[in-house]
């Protein structure tokens, strides 16, 4: 978790100081939190262009909610859907958007294996 601060240190020109993510530049996943709870999950091609949206523009939809952030860089953008739609099944968080995960169906032994594990005996 990397604190929303990191957006507001700039160096004598004014650019943008951002030491020690330099993979924000690629395409990934990243979770915004409020304090220690994940408030919102996004995606993004350009993780550093997409989180400074998300903490200097005021109209930006989740500009009040956060103060923390995790980013997660994910190489290949045809997995991007992928990573999202998990961490958003994985946590409440306040997307709009159901993850497209498609359900596995378990195999029959499997299933009659848990179903014993579950079973309490009085």
């Amino acid at each position: 978790m990397w604190p929303r601060e990191l957006f507001d240190i700039k160096d004598k020109k004014g650019g943008l100081i951002i030491v020690g993510l330099k993979d924000l530049h690629q395409p990934g996943v990243y979770i915004l939190y409020r304090d220690d709870h994940p408030y919102y999950v996004g995606r993004a091609t350009k993780l550093l262009s997409r989180l400074h949206a998300h903490a200097n523009m005021s109209g930006d939809t989740y500009f009040n909610f956060w103060n923390y952030f995790s980013v997660f860089v994910v190489p290949d953008r045809k997995h991007l859907s992928e990573v999202e739609g998990i961490l958003i099944a994985s946590m409440p968080t306040a997307n709009r958007s159901v993850p497209k995960v498609a359900r596995m169906k378990l195999p029959n032994k499997l299933v009659k294996i848990l179903k014993k594990r579950r079973t309490i005996f009085v």
